[in-house]
């Protein structure tokens, strides 16, 4: 049975999802690396051919968590998944179960359209996240190393001179 907390983000709620957004951002330790607007957050889940997804979750009205998602594909599986890109809840409404309500949202996508697979990272020192990651099931696989490419070596390995600011 879905929570009715949980619900697929609308446009009415890209101003309060982009404040989770940077609200994640600062508890991740990394404020100055959240740039996000208001458009771009509208443009990518509402635009003419959206790539991202979401969920918010409510309390008394209010948006006070979300999980902004978007579909991998497993060539082993030859399938999707789902790869959570933010799953976030305000600290007051924690231990209301809506942590979990968005990820049981979540798997019930993966479920009900074929998906193999729903996947995210945590950080490693997120010790409180990761206690309730694995209380649901979940699995670290630690066997992976994560690789990015971004700024000057994103232009250098594109053949390009520009320097990002």
């Amino acid at each position: 049975m879905p929570d009715p907390r949980v619900r697929r983000v609308r446009e009415s709620d890209v101003d309060a999802v982009v404040g989770l957004v940077y609200e994640l951002a600062e508890y991740e330790r990394a404020p100055d690396e959240c740039h996000l607007t208001a458009e771009q957050l509208r443009r990518a889940l509402f635009g003419p051919s959206p790539a991202l997804f979401g969920h918010v979750a409510e309390l008394d009205g209010e948006v006070v968590g979300c999980a902004l998602w978007f579909l991998n594909f497993s060539t082993w599986d030859g399938v999707h998944g789902i790869y959570l890109e933010d799953l976030y809840v305000r600290p007051a409404a924690r231990g209301t179960g809506l942590g979990k309500a968005l990820l049981i949202a979540l798997a019930e996508e993966c479920v009900n359209n074929g998906y193999t697979r729903l996947q995210w990272w945590v950080l490693d020192w997120n010790k409180p996240a990761i206690d309730f990651y694995e209380s649901l099931g979940a699995t670290a696989m630690d066997e992976w190393t994560v690789y990015r490419v971004t700024g000057p070596a994103l232009d250098k390995l594109a053949g390009r001179d520009a320097v990002r600011s």
